[in-house]
């Protein structure tokens, strides 16, 4: 099956971006809880320590689980210009352009309220923001600002606005309901303020507003942007090893400026704080620059394989995590040989089972070429 990556006929898109993507994915699938479960069980301090990393921090701070979401919305963004050069490429390309803008966005968020159970009907209690309803916002309004400016360095400078504007918003405002004089703390912010206002339904995943709520999506913007910036420049003909060489000194540069704003606005996942977005920018950056060298340039593609079948279908796996029971699978497959193991074993165990029905999932789709794209 390997060979068979090999051979398939590539479309203008890279390799790298597809394994990065699957990469991305992996982590939700339940490979989190694999290495949770793995660091608990030996007692390894650099496994104790990296399980640690697959959980999301309280508020300020930052652990590797925390940057699933932004490089998401970051591969989505380096992606655009590939597929908006192509699509202005033919007559009418442009309102057609536009028309899937607008439809993508806006269909994301659909989902994203069907996918935190908006088929139930229960509009008091039904919680309307979602991760694919910010992917789906920051994306669109990102490919706008994309679309609609001249050259990269306009872009930028759209990049560094967005991100200083919001934290001005931040700097001059605070909640004027609940007492707390922290401009930054979760019930001071004057994010969880407007949720509170205006959003309505249930939050989560905290009582006074929502980690996926309303002003947040500004900076968000701000990802996708500088993923689009990305993959224009990777679409430039400068060689592919000095492309490499500038990627890793963007991406220092933007994890240096995400560390130095941290002091005055500290990094949040929940807030999406311009110093989150400078920090996990760079290191989204450094990744694709690795996948980039290893996949695009040196042409060592075998390994990539078992991410590229995730990432080809990377909504489908999320949304089949929510709405398919694969523990019934599991252990039908799995249990059996699970019990063979001391007790202690048994979830590491079948955790490892969830993440492989998971993949042969994935991969019968990849075989029949069945791949959900929005």
């Amino acid at each position: 099956m390997k060979e068979e990556f090999e051979k398939r006929p590539q479309p203008e898109r890279l390799k790298s971006l597809d394994a990065l993507r699957g990469f991305d994915m992996f982590w939700i699938m339940g490979a989190e809880e694999v290495f949770i479960l793995l660091g608990s069980l030996t007692g390894v301090p650099v496994l104790q320590w990296w399980g640690n990393q697959m959980t999301h921090v309280d508020w300020h701070g930052f652990h590797a689980y925390d940057m699933i979401f932004p490089l998401f919305l970051f591969i989505a963004g380096v992606s655009f210009p590939f597929s908006f050069k192509k699509r202005m490429s033919v007559e009418g390309g442009q309102k057609s352009l536009y028309r899937h803008i607008f439809k993508r966005g806006l269909l994301l968020v659909l989902i994203g309220i069907i996918y935190n159970n908006g088929i139930s009907f229960d509009f008091e209690n039904m919680r309307y923001a979602s991760v694919l309803g910010r992917i789906g916002l920051a994306w669109m309004f990102a490919a706008l600002i994309f679309m609609n400016t001249k050259n990269t360095k306009v872009r930028v400078i759209w990049l560094f606005a967005i991100l200083i504007f919001y934290w001005l918003l931040f700097v001059f405002f605070k909640a004027p309901d609940l007492g707390d004089p922290d401009h930054y703390s979760m019930r001071g912010n004057i994010s969880s303020y407007v949720d509170r206002i205006l959003l309505p339904g249930r939050f989560c995943c905290y009582e006074v507003g929502d980690n996926e709520g309303i002003l947040p999506v500004i900076s968000a913007i701000g990802t996708g942007l500088l993923g689009m910036l990305t993959g224009e420049f990777l679409m430039t003909q400068i060689k592919p090893v000095k492309k490499v060489l500038y990627l890793i000194i963007a991406a220092l540069s933007l994890i240096i400026i995400g560390q130095l704003w941290n002091l005055a606005f500290p990094i949040n996942k929940n807030l999406w704080s311009s110093s989150f977005v400078c920090f996990v920018g760079g290191l989204s950056v450094l990744l694709l620059a690795l996948f980039y060298l290893i996949i695009d340039v040196w042409k060592f593609h075998k390994w990539a394989f078992f991410f590229v079948v995730i990432g080809m279908n990377p909504i489908t796996i999320y949304l089949a995590n929510r709405i398919i029971r694969w523990d019934s699978a599991n252990n039908f497959f799995f249990k059996g040989f699970a019990d063979l193991f001391p007790e202690s074993w048994v979830p590491f165990i079948m955790a490892i089972g969830y993440v492989v029905v998971g993949w042969l999932f994935l991969y019968v789709l990849y075989r029949k070429k069945i791949f959900l794209k929005i």
